[in-house]
Parts: structure tokens; C-alpha cells; sequence
């Protein structure tokens, strides 16, 4: 990125960096969360619930990218150790343990529910101190909002099917 484009960030800098880093290690663990859900979910709507997982995954994916590039943009590195995202991360894993389409989905609605939060919260601090920043971060809450609403009509239809 331009002189320009990075001055517009200013002193912030640092904390945008910061903010995004970790935002990279979110999507970096929800992509893979999904992904491997997708291969070991069980029980009932499995093919509805492996399609929506492996979209989910990609857009997650697509939104590690997207994070990645302005990182870059700005100068700075994403986190390159995968062990790192860990200690990074907002939101952390939830691995796939029980393969049950119930805890699958509740699994991963609570995962898009922090990354809401994360998103907002990006929102909220950076403002327009970093307008690219804070278009990028709206971008993403919208596909996060849109996740949590998949996943939940899901295990609405998933709990009419077991009779809640």
C-alpha cells in the first residue's frame, strides 16, 4: 500500500495490526473447524449440513485472504506459525469431537456468534480512524450474520426431526 493509503491509519496502526492479526487466526481455526466438521458429521440432514459447512469453510477461507491482504497493505505480517493462532485467537476451536449434527451445529453457532462480536467490535474501535479496515471488517460481519442464521434454521429443522 501507498504512503497515503498507510497514513490514513496513523498512529493506529499498531492496534489495527493487532486487531486483524488476531481476526486472521479466527478465520484461520473457524476454516478448519468447519472443514472437518463437513468430513465427520452424523445424524439426521447430514448432506444439508455437509453442504453448508464446506460454504462456510470457504467463505472462511476467503476471509483469512481477505484479513491477510490487509495486513499486507498496511505493512505488516500475518501470523505465520499456524501454532501461533492459538495464542492469538478471539474466538479459539471447538474441535469436532462429537460428530452428533446437533453439537456440530451448536459448535459452530457459538463460533459465528463470536465472530460477530469480534467484527463489531473491529467496527466499533476502528471507526473511521481506518475506513478500509472498517469496510472490510463490515464486509465480513455480514457473511458472519448470514453464517449464525444458516446454522440456526438448521437446528431448528434438525430439532423438529428429533422431536426437540
Amino acid at each position: 500500500m501507498g504512503t497515503s493509503g498507510r497514513a490514513i491509519v496513523g498512529e493506529h496502526l499498531p492496534r489495527v495490526l493487532e486487531l486483524l492479526n488476531k481476526a486472521f487466526a479466527d478465520e484461520w481455526l473457524a476454516y478448519y473447524q468447519y472443514w472437518l466438521g463437513s468430513k465427520v458429521v452424523q445424524g439426521p440432514m447430514k448432506d444439508a449440513v455437509i453442504a453448508e459447512l464446506l460454504q462456510h469453510a470457504a467463505d472462511e477461507l476467503r476471509h483469512a485472504d481477505m484479513v491477510t491482504t490487509r495486513i499486507i497493505q498496511l505493512g505488516g505480517t500475518p501470523v505465520t506459525n499456524p501454532r501461533e493462532w492459538f495464542t492469538w485467537t478471539n474466538c479459539g476451536y471447538d474441535a469436532p469431537d462429537d460428530p452428533f449434527v446437533k453439537k456440530i451445529l451448536e459448535q459452530n453457532i457459538a463460533g459465528e456468534q463470536c465472530a460477530i462480536n469480534v467484527y463489531n467490535s473491529i467496527i466499533q474501535e476502528i471507526g473511521m480512524k481506518d475506513p478500509v479496515t472498517y469496510n472490510l471488517a463490515v464486509q465480513i460481519l455480514q457473511d458472519e450474520v448470514e453464517h449464525e442464521e444458516d446454522l440456526q434454521s438448521l437446528l431448528e429443522d434438525v430439532g423438529i426431526i428429533l422431536g426437540r
